[in-house]
């Protein structure tokens, strides 16, 4: 009941002037600061995060205007610690995972959070873009989970490859997250291909290659040189060859 006459009070004062006697009223009200906040317990999705409150020992500090840094301090040992809900952004992202025909796959939407606050407390809704990776809405149908917060394959199979969207909603159809899943399922037998690492092979391969061509194409010169030069050396031999037959015959 205090805490429910301290807004109220408060909500007086902001419609109606403030006199001496109102300020003086407000000193005998206990007034509850936040002095410390942690950081949200997740970077997207419904988090949670911890806050301290303390009583002023002032309350007719509360209601001043402009107050000074050394008003900051003037807080009482008399705190108390909560945690409340906290949202940094409703965006998850995109997050893609590689697994082999027949193994156990897990998605899961709603998280510890979430999941301790009930599952009446949200809708959530699935969407799946099959056989391709991408967070393009318009490529997505809906989809039914039956366990509603989660999608859980087992076992996994080549045609459930694809990406998979959740969005959750609150009680009041505010989203607090959506989040897009990406699976690549390989048949058995197949090593875990990883996209990044073989494109960049594949581009060391080819710059190898490039320098080879190039380093053909300039000893290519010398090459040709010392073709000509034997081929020219054979001509003149030949030459010669023929030349003293020729003197034989007239001899003889």
């Amino acid at each position: 009941m205090k805490h429910a006459s301290v807004g109220l009070h408060l909500l007086l004062l902001i419609f109606h002037p403030v006199t001496s006697a109102d300020l003086q009223e407000v000193d005998k009200v206990p007034v509850e600061v936040i002095t410390d906040s942690s950081p949200c317990s997740t970077t997207c999705g419904l988090g949670i995060k911890t806050q301290t409150l303390c009583f002023l020992r002032d309350g007719e500090t509360a209601m001043e205007e402009n107050v000074g840094r050394e008003h900051e301090t003037k807080v009482s040992e008399q705190c108390r610690i909560r945690k409340v809900k906290c949202l940094e952004s409703w965006q998850c992202g995109l997050r893609t995972m590689t697994v082999t025909s027949g193994q156990r796959v897990e998605i899961d939407c709603l998280g510890e959070v979430m999941q301790a606050m009930g599952r009446f407390s949200w809708r959530v809704s699935w969407r799946h873009a099959r056989g391709i990776i991408s967070s393009d809405d318009s490529l997505f149908a809906r989809w039914e989970a039956p366990e509603l917060g989660r999608v859980i394959l087992d076992p996994v199979r080549e045609e459930d490859a694809g990406t998979y969207r959740c969005e959750v909603q609150d009680a009041t159809f505010h989203r607090v997250k959506r989040v897009y899943w990406g699976i690549r399922v390989l048949p058995v037998g197949i090593l875990n291909l990883d996209y990044e690492s073989s494109l960049a092979q594949w581009d060391l391969a080819g710059k190898q290659q490039n320098q080879t061509v190039s380093g053909d194409r300039t000893f290519l010169p010398y090459i040709m040189v010392v073709s000509l030069t034997f081929a020219g050396g054979c001509v003149g031999l030949l030459g010669l060859y023929r030349r003293a037959k020729r003197r034989k015959r007239e001899e003889s």
